[in-house]
């Protein structure tokens, strides 16, 4: 069947990856649920080779689409360790991307493992995709400020690196919190947003280098092309949910996206039940 071949998978999960890396409505939700709801069993798909093929493709699309910001923001961290002050707004960003990097760095480190072993289950899956729709929908309704990106402190970037680290598990998003985070600090959808992006970055990077040996292993010099189609389908339409999405919550909310999570959450509920 052309639905269960190894490259249409592959295409698919790349995509799926790719959207629902950057859109708030969970990543790896929708990479667990997929396989299992189609019966995808296929081994080569399901290995962490294949994961860091797919995660090496957003990485790509996210520098790709924010490298004018982060050429700024390199000038701004070399200048700020030259001349050891911080002296601009890109150096003191630069500095924030850092620290705010820190706690999901240390979650990943200390409970990736253990979460990838026992979150898996799409029962617990569907709570934090509704609990976290509903702190998005409640974000949008309160009265907030609209502070731009140059107002962010030290400590709501902080803040926001915590609520990062919480994407570790399954239908969290990490756009999703980091965003709606930023909306109850006060900061308008744009600041939020494009300081969400900015701060996966590392996050997006760190996991794909820290994996990076498993890309030169036997599997992928056996089936390259099944791992090139992953990648540059997460890679193409990752730039496209950015782009998309720094459109559209120009002039919208985030009541959307919750709306979908909450009806993922009930299909896989409901999906449990007749199972």
């Amino acid at each position: 069947m052309v639905s269960s071949s190894l490259p249409f998978q592959a295409l698919i999960l790349g995509i799926i990856q790719g959207l629902t890396e950057f859109l708030p409505i969970s990543s790896s939700a929708h990479l667990i649920l997929i396989p299992r709801f189609f019966g995808w069993t296929h081994t080569l798909v399901d290995t962490l080779t294949f994961d860091v093929a797919l995660h090496t493709g957003t990485l790509i699309a996210i520098l790709w689409y924010f490298w004018k910001d982060w050429e700024e923001l390199a000038k701004g961290f070399f200048r700020t360790v030259r001349r050891q002050r911080v002296e601009d707004f890109q150096g003191r960003l630069a500095l924030y991307i850092v620290l705010a990097t820190i706690p999901a760095a240390l979650a990943g480190f200390l409970l990736e493992k253990r979460i990838e072993e026992s979150f898996r289950s799409p029962l617990l899956i569907s709570l934090p995709l509704i609990v976290v729709s509903f702190l998005m929908i409640y974000a949008e309704k309160r009265p907030h400020h609209s502070f731009p990106l140059k107002r962010l402190t030290l400590s709501d970037s902080l803040l926001i690196g915590f609520a990062q680290a919480l994407a570790l598990l399954p239908g969290v998003s990490r756009s999703g919190i980091t965003i709606t985070t930023g909306l109850f600090r006060g900061y308008d959808r744009e600041a939020a947003m494009r300081f969400s992006f900015l701060l996966s970055t590392p996050a997006i990077a760190g996991a794909a280098i820290l994996h990076l040996r498993h890309l030169f292993s036997g599997s992928i010099l056996e089936e390259w092309s099944i791992f090139a189609v992953g990648f540059f389908s997460s890679a193409i339409s990752g730039y496209l949910a950015i782009a998309f999405l720094m459109q559209y919550l120009r002039k919208h909310t985030l009541n959307i996206f919750a709306c979908y999570r909450l009806v993922l959450a009930a299909f896989i509920l409901l999906w449990i039940l007749l199972k």
